[in-house]
């Protein structure tokens, strides 16, 4: 299924509590990577000033200093591989799709309403991972200045970003809380040996050690799978190779704080009959005080996220 989406209009938006003074202790912040989508249209006045409130949005949130804009070629290339784009009204499984490819956890979408000439700008502040639902909304009249009545709904969509954006998200995910997260959904199936490599890459800096392939690894070790080792086994012996690639790069950086965006692909395969038996792929974003660190984590967030979607997918193959 295919729809249009104006990726001119995509950002993230990453809430920091940024002090003049960050102590080396202090955690870094939490970053929920926000995508703005067109607003659909409904009533003749209403007709083609969707894009318009879009396009005010984008630009007052842009001039917010608590927003971090992603980089928008990255982002039209990422959804053009995948023949993915959005309009207007989004559906549950496509505000899925767009966080796991675009690292957005939050999406703002929406519609401009004309109904006894008066115009409703409405917005729909969307969790991707939750599917809980926020919304903001301005009134006019239809002959009101549509800028002024769109800068009033940045403003209103940008403090609920502020205030309530955690309302959004889950809980964060404890280590612990995911293994056994997985052990329940695994149960009591025969777990196959399994081969995991990921090639991986930090932009512009040398990689000191495999983060996704590592999480991966990990999480398949703790839930009962045996994991043959990818430099000095034999991948003849797994049941399942898993394989992929992943890369981080730096996003932006604000005072001394540095975001970086990580995106981690990975596949399957029966190794007896070398037929696919998932893909998956993830986007992810993270903050810290040191590029690679912050890298880093992003690719390990990927990671463990791929890891509780392909798991229970591969004690399938094997009775």
């Amino acid at each position: 299924m295919n729809y249009h989406i104006k990726t001119s209009t995509v950002l993230v938006i990453s809430l920091l509590a940024v002090q003049a003074c960050f102590a080396e202790n202090a955690q870094p912040p939490v970053v929920y990577p926000t995508a703005v989508l067109p607003f659909s249209e409904r009533g003749d006045e209403a007709k083609g000033l969707g894009t318009k409130v879009s396009d005010v949005l984008f630009a007052q949130l842009a001039a917010n200093p608590k927003i971090y804009l992603v980089e928008r070629t990255d982002l039209e290339k990422t959804l053009k591989e995948q023949e993915l784009s959005l309009s207007g009204l989004v559906k549950p499984e496509e505000a899925i799709q767009v966080g796991r490819l675009t690292g957005a956890k939050i999406l703002v979408t929406g519609s401009v309403l004309e109904l006894d000439r008066k115009l409703y700008l409405v917005a729909k502040i969307i969790g991707t991972e939750t599917g809980r639902v926020l919304g903001a909304t301005v009134k006019g009249k239809s002959s009101d200045d549509l800028s002024k009545l769109a800068e009033q709904l940045a403003a209103n969509v940008a403090t609920t970003l502020e205030q309530r954006a955690d309302v959004l998200m889950p809980k964060p995910v404890e280590h612990k809380d995911r293994v056994a997260a997985l052990q329940k959904a695994l149960g009591d199936a025969k777990r196959p040996k399994v081969w995991v490599h990921v090639a991986e890459r930090h932009v512009g800096q040398p990689t000191i050690d495999p983060a996704a392939e590592t999480e991966i690894a990990h999480l398949c070790r703790e839930t009962g799978f045996e994991v043959i080792d990818a430099k000095e086994g034999n991948r003849n012996q797994a049941d399942v190779i898993i394989e992929g690639e992943a890369f981080s790069e730096f996003a932006t950086r604000r005072g001394e704080l540095v975001s970086a965006k990580a995106r981690v692909e990975i596949k399957a395969v029966n190794r007896m009959d070398g037929k696919v038996i998932a893909s998956e792929r993830q986007t992810e974003v993270a903050v810290d005080l040191a590029e690679q660190i912050a890298g880093k984590s992003a690719l390990q967030k990927a990671a463990g996220m791929i890891a509780d979607r392909l798991l229970p997918k591969l004690v399938t193959i094997v009775k």
